[in-house]
């Protein structure tokens, strides 16, 4: 008796990341940087009094806190039409799947493909990224001004992003989808565009 064929793998939308940076942003990155190393004794201090340097800090830390709200924005928005793309399909609808399955997907059980093109774009350490990217949303549904957080919020997010994430993850029962069952594509936005228009453009 032949053993049965696998079910097919379903095609999710894709995963559209949009630019996140303002054209200031990568400047108070690295400020913010090297007053963390100033301030650890690693680089000598200059001209810059503790004040100035902890300003500096939380600054680049505030400027991070940005750019992972606005990932976040795109990896929920991805996860909620991978839920009603499976809903609308009949995709096994008593077997729970839901925005937490696909968020899972990407963060813990990556396809080879999305994994290897997100390195080549330079993005090494996207799962923690993209966890903590979720975990900030699951606090604040508009980006706060940095007057509205506490300093040790904003030096400590990405512990506070980390486990945010996996208390998420954890508030409601959810099957985990699969790579073998379920297949996307990442994008960056103006890339997507440029394949839109070529298909446009063959109609």
């Amino acid at each position: 008796m032949s053993a049965p064929s696998p079910a097919p793998v379903f095609q999710l939308p894709p995963l559209i990341l949009h630019p996140f940076a303002q054209p200031y942003d990568p400047v108070r990155l690295i400020e913010g940087s090297r007053a963390g190393i100033i301030l650890r004794g690693l680089l000598p201090q200059g001209e810059l009094d503790n004040d100035e340097l902890e300003r500096r800090l939380l600054d680049g830390r505030y400027c991070e806190i940005s750019m992972l709200f606005y990932v976040g924005k795109d990896v929920l928005r991805w996860a909620r039409q991978c839920q009603e793309a499976v809903q609308r399909a009949g995709v096994a609808p008593e077997e729970g799947y839901c925005a937490e399955s696909f968020i899972a997907l990407l963060v813990e059980n990556t396809p080879q493909k999305v994994d290897q093109k997100l390195r080549s774009w330079g993005v090494q350490e996207y799962r923690r990224i993209f966890a903590r990217a979720v975990g900030l949303h699951a606090v604040f549904r508009d980006l706060p001004p940095p007057e509205l957080l506490a300093g040790e919020f904003v030096l400590q997010y990405h512990r506070f992003a980390d486990h945010l994430y996996a208390c998420r993850q954890q508030l409601q029962p959810f099957r985990p989808a699969k790579p073998e069952q379920f297949d996307f594509e990442v994008y960056a936005s103006g890339e997507y565009a440029r394949l839109l228009e070529q298909e446009w453009d063959r109609l």
